[in-house]
């Protein structure tokens, strides 16, 4: 999609309804229930993150940028993610929270981004963090600089790709249990893109769609 269209529309999602968990669920490994149910209590508890779903043009078409996070003896080795991260002492909200680490992991200034709405925030519980994903976008072309200890790579996502039905699939994964499931998943510049980030892509697609 031409980004100068995609500018045109995509600013009428500030007055729709978020579909939350309904949107969420459609991308749910099949354990995600029981799992909210065990961690009730945690819940009330947990870390705060932000994240950023962020829009820009290339070549005048939209894209999206997700990152490859690096292997790491963490729950979210070798994933693919948001770019974002960990609420830290002095960030004066969420959505400062997921600029900040936007401008870290991939080098996105913060002033050249435009938040358009935030989406309802996703507990993980391998983590135990509440992650508050945010909708942004940035009218420059960035030049991508990756946060070398935390990124393995910048994924740039074509709208049209993105948007596309047939790239909503189901992968076997390794969980942070130490099982193997299947789950439903997008496949993106080919990776499997599946967990708390996907949940998040559903509720995303699914507002996209409402306007484009």
């Amino acid at each position: 999609m031409h980004f100068e269209t995609f500018i045109k529309q995509v600013s009428k999602i500030k007055n729709l309804n978020l579909p939350g968990q309904t949107s969420q669920f459609k991308l749910s490994p099949p354990f995600r229930k029981e799992l909210e149910n065990e961690n009730k209590d945690k819940m009330k508890y947990a870390k705060k993150a932000g994240v950023m779903a962020l829009f820009y043009p290339k070549n005048k078409e939209t894209y999206l940028v997700l990152i490859l996070r690096k292997t790491y003896k963490g729950v979210h080795s070798a994933q693919v993610g948001f770019p974002g991260g960990r609420y830290e002492e002095g960030d004066k909200n969420l959505e400062f929270t997921a600029l900040r680490e936007t401008f870290e992991e991939v080098g996105v200034p913060i002033d050249v981004v435009e938040v358009l709405k935030d989406m309802t925030p996703l507990y993980i519980p391998p983590s135990n963090f509440t992650v508050a994903p945010f909708v942004g976008i940035t009218h420059q072309t960035p030049n991508f600089v990756k946060q070398d200890d935390e990124v393995e790579d910048v994924i740039e996502v074509k709208l049209t790709h993105f948007l596309d039905d047939t790239n909503t699939t189901t992968a076997k994964v390794m969980t942070s249990y130490n099982v193997k499931l299947e789950v439903p998943a997008f496949t993106l510049n080919g990776h499997v893109v599946w967990g708390a980030t996907a949940m998040m892509l559903s509720e995303l697609k699914d507002l996209l769609k409402i306007v484009l």
